[in-house]
Order: structure tokens, then C-alpha cells, then sequence
């Protein structure tokens, strides 16, 4: 199997390369991006199948980087940041990030955190076969191309954005707790909390909703979950 290829996007030159050394004692290949202007094209020339993105950086911080390249590529991207603050973790989600790592890390963690993202990736697209739509009402959602169409209207998702919708989908009428489609969609071995499916629901409601404050496809249940069944006009 092709050895997964990581791009390390820190100013801190000791810290950058005491990560891309462990990263090649674990069989990865790696490589370092300094600014975000050179983390945009490295990825755009390099196509790595991971990031991991610092928040403090010259030139651009890493999340104008993360909202950049997420504008036209769906790299897993871990960032790493220095502010154990809820706000930059939710911000760092709301522009497309998969996980995040709070300085400061063992190295043990953040290679485990790699491991699980990578895990994920590889299962979902491994499952990409030929598949049918999935439908509801106007909304169509194509599993093996990770497309989605409301109407005539393409819709563009983020990788867990549409890797949620699906599995919310596929159970469509079950009520799924947070904890559930943590595990389900980020992995039983997901570090983050939560909050993470509140802010990931909030924006798909964002794009996929006629009126995201009437939801009429992704239901809430206060103090349990979620659920999806596409019945338009069901009181929240």
C-alpha cells in the first residue's frame, strides 16, 4: 500500500521537524510548509492526504488557510493551535477542519490522531462504490461521487458535512444521539466532543434547508439528538 503522504504546515522550525522525523519513523512521508501561502500551494501542487495546520502563521493564519483550501479540496486537515478556547475550536470546524490538537501535544497523541483520520478516510473511500441516490423529496445525494443536488441546484459539502448527511440518510426515521454519530461518522476513536455534530448539523441545515430555522430534512430532539426524514412542515 502506497505510503500516505503528510504535510506539516508550521513556522516553529524545531517543532515542524521533530514532527516530520517522527512522522518517517512511523512509514509516513512528510514534508514542511512554513507560511500559508506555501501550505496553499503545496497542497494545490502536491495533493497531500493530510494537513496538519498550524493556527498561528506568517503571512495568513491557518484558518484562512483551512477556509482556502477547503474551497476547492477535501484534504483531511487537523489543525494545530495554541488556544485551548472552545470559540477557535469551533471555528476551526465551521471552516472544514477534521480535527484538532491543542498545544502542547505528545507526540503520541497527535500521531494516534493522524492513525484515526487517515483510518476514516481510507474506509469511507474504500466503500465508494457504484450506489444509488439517496432521496428525499428535492434533495439527492449520490454516495459514490459525493455529490448532492437540491433541485437543479448543485450543493457543495464539506467531507463530514456530507459524510454525516449520508449516514443521517441511510437511518433516515432513527433518532441518533450526538455520541452515535460521533462514533458512526468521525470514528469510535474521535477525540473531539460533542459539539462537534451541533456544528456540523448547523451548517448543513445552512445549505441543504429552505428555511435553516424551519428544518424540514434534519429534526432536533432536544437533549438526544438528531434525525432525518425529510417530512417538511414537522414542529422542532
Amino acid at each position: 500500500m502506497e505510503q500516505h503522504n503528510i504535510l506539516v504546515v508550521e513556522d516553529d522550525r524545531n517543532l515542524a521537524e521533530t514532527i516530520v522525523y517522527n512522522l518517517k519513523q512511523e512509514g509516513y512521508r512528510a514534508g514542511i510548509a512554513r507560511t500559508g501561502l506555501e501550505a496553499i500551494a503545496l497542497t494545490r501542487s502536491e495533493q497531500p492526504d493530510l494537513l496538519l495546520l498550524d493556527v498561528m502563521l506568517p503571512e495568513i493564519d491557518g484558518f484562512e488557510v483551512c477556509r482556502t483550501i477547503r474551497a476547492s479540496s477535501r484534504v483531511p486537515i487537523i489543525m494545530l493551535t495554541a488556544k485551548d478556547e472552545e470559540v477557535d475550536r469551533v471555528l476551526g470546524l465551521e471552516l472544514g477542519a477534521d480535527d484538532y490538537v491543542v498545544k502542547p501535544f505528545s507526540l503520541r497523541e497527535l500521531l494516534a490522531r493522524i492513525r484515526a483520520t487517515l483510518r476514516r478516510v481510507d474506509m469511507q473511500l474504500d466503500g465508494q462504490g457504484a450506489q444509488e441516490p439517496l432521496i428525499a423529496g428535492e434533495l439527492h445525494v449520490w454516495p459514490g461521487s459525493r455529490s448532492v443536488a437540491l433541485g437543479e441546484d448543485q450543493i457543495h459539502l464539506l467531507p463530514k458535512e456530507f459524510d454525516l448527511l449520508v449516514y443521517l440518510m441511510q437511518n433516515r426515521g432513527i433518532v441518533l444521539s450526538r455520541r452515535q454519530l460521533l462514533e458512526k461518522v468521525w470514528g469510535i476513536d474521535y477525540f473531539g466532543d460533542e459539539r462537534t455534530v451541533d456544528v456540523h448539523v448547523r451548517r448543513l441545515r445552512m445549505k441543504i434547508e429552505p428555511d435553516p430555522s424551519k428544518p424540514c430534512f434534519i429534526h432536533t430532539h432536544y437533549g438526544v439528538g438528531y434525525t432525518f426524514d425529510g417530512r417538511p412542515g414537522r414542529k422542532q
